[in-house]
Formats: structure tokens, sequence, C-alpha cells
């Protein structure tokens, strides 16, 4: 098997060469025959302190045999590149796809969800990574639990003048980046956090506007300040598979730090499932979750695992 190198102004086999010049790609990997593929960052990456990262995404392979070959190509690339420590599949940042699904459970891939192949997990270890980081999707079945302090938490914050709406189509735009502001204070200590510019952002989220149901989305404001937002959406691969929808997929909840907002989350995630019990859905998942997330522990009271994710990582030896 032969690996072919591309510049991102290349045209690349069987692949939107244009991605590459839009995600800011250094490199691109491909077997001839296109039978496995992997895109490499080394200039635009997160930070990670005390080292240089190197990143692998739109990994794609048709066999563990040609796995084993881009991954290897990736690794001498990014060693060749000085990179202290590659790190994959993710595609240049955490705001794209990446991790790989580990662990498969019983439940059907839902909406949003990254799948893989079962080998692949075995591919990325053979190569020599290990595991960096551990995700997980949790499944909640009562949707009518409620967490007592979440009363309590609501109450306190509607008497310090903190609202909390649903999301206006009407305004989808400007809601836009009212969350947008919430996620660039809230998640700069997230693991491998990499900024992302407001035009950026808007632009993976606006086409999505046709897939949101806006009473699946809660935006807390204080004083007209966006402090906090739960972003939900049906999962439309049931609908895919011919069922109807009964579950609703928890994407990302956001809070800005500070005491004042403290029990925030809890009551945006009570809100978000007793409104999809309103709507007739009868399952949420909190989707994708770092499994060093605080958001765990509510996780863990309201539902349990149904899959778990890894995101790996090779050091390159001196």
């Amino acid at each position: 098997m032969k690996l072919l190198s591309y510049r991102p102004d290349e045209s690349v086999p069987d692949f939107d060469s244009a991605i590459l010049i839009s995600q800011h790609v250094d490199e691109h990997l491909c077997i001839s025959g296109a039978v496995a593929r992997c895109s490499l960052w080394w200039k635009t990456v997160p930070g990670m302190a005390g080292e240089r990262l190197g990143m692998i995404g739109h990994f794609q392979a048709a066999s563990p045999e040609a796995a084993a070959v881009v991954l290897d190509g990736a690794k001498q690339r990014l060693k060749e590149q000085g990179c202290t420590l590659a790190v994959g599949p993710m595609d240049g940042n955490t705001w794209r796809r990446y991790r790989v699904l580990t662990e498969r459970g019983v439940e059907p891939p839902f909406f949003m969800e990254p799948d893989n192949p079962d080998w692949w997990t075995k591919a990325f270890t053979t190569a020599g990574f290990l595991p960096l980081a551990s995700y997980s999707s949790s499944l909640v079945k009562d949707l009518k639990r409620e967490d007592p302090r979440a009363g309590r938490a609501l109450t306190r914050l509607q008497n310090q003048g903190v609202q909390i709406r649903q999301l206006n189509l009407s305004r989808f735009e400007e809601d836009l980046q009212k969350i947008y502001e919430v996620s660039v204070v809230s998640f700069p200590k997230n693991f491998l956090y990499t900024k992302i510019s407001e035009e950026a952002f808007l632009s993976q989220y606006l086409p999505l506007r046709d897939k949101i149901h806006a009473e699946l989305v809660f935006i807390a404001e204080d004083a007209g300040r966006p402090v906090g937002y739960v972003f939900a959406t049906p999962d439309y691969t049931e609908a895919m598979r011919g069922e109807t929808i009964h579950t609703v997929i928890g994407k990302t909840l956001a809070i800005l730090p500070g005491r004042r907002y403290g029990g925030l989350g809890l009551v945006l995630t009570n809100l978000l499932h007793q409104k999809a019990a309103e709507l007739g859905y009868s399952r949420l998942i909190h989707a994708l979750q770092n499994e060093e997330n605080q958001v765990q522990n509510m996780s863990g009271f309201f539902g349990e695992k149904m899959r778990r994710y890894v995101l790996f990582s090779f050091r390159f030896s001196p």
C-alpha cells in the first residue's frame, strides 16, 4: 500500500479538498485507492502544558492493515515537525468530530454521535497509542425524576433576577450569539479547549436551524446578559430508521463560572427533562461527556452509562 501526501490546496481523491483549507489542515495522507486516510495539524492545535501537540483527524480506514500504514505515516510526519505528542482521532479541535467509540453497548447510534468500526480501538492501540481522555454517554429513562436541590436552586436564582427562557427561532442568529458568549467564557478550562471565533461558531450552527427544536433549548439571562444554556435536539436517527422519535439528545450544558450561578446547571437539566416529558419524549441522552467533568455526577443521578469513547495519544521519544 502506497501512502501519498497532499497539501491543503491540492485535489485529494474521494475527499472534499475545500475542507482541508477551511479547517486549516497542514497535510493530508491517503493510501492509493483511498482505503485509508487522515489529516494532520501541527500549526493550529489545542494547547497542553509542556507539550507540542500534533493532531490526527479525518481518520478513515477500510481495514486494520490500512489503518496501521496511515497511522505510522502520521506519526512519522508529526515527529518530523517536532511534535511531542500525537492526539487522535480529532479533526483539529474539539469543536469538530473527535474520539473513538470503544464500548458500543446495545443502544443504536444517536444523532450527531461519532461512530466507527469496533476494530478501530485495536488499530490505535496496536500502533502504540494510549488513552488520553475518556468520555461516556448516559441514558435517562425516567424523565420525571427530580433532584430535590433543583427547586431550591431555581427559587434562589429567580430571587437574584436570573430568568430562563427558550430559544427564539425568529431571532436564531442573535440567540446563537448569546450561546457563543457563554461558551467562550465557560469552556476555556475544558480539556484541549481551542478558542473559536464567533464567525466560525455561527457557521457551524446556523445550517442546523431546521433541526433545532426551540422548546429543547433553554437560555438563562441575568439582567439581559446570557449566563447559561442547555442545548438539546430530538434524535433524528430514530426517524431515519423509520421509528417514532422518542429520545432527546442533551448535547451541551454551559454555565458562567462563579458562586452566583451555582446550581444553574442542575436547574437547566431539570427543566430540559420536564419539557422533554411534556412534549411526549420518553428518554434523554446526556451525550459525550468527559469522564473527568463534574457533570458526570448529575448524569449518574438521572441515568446510567450506555456508551464509552476514548481519545488516544502517542508520545514521541526524544
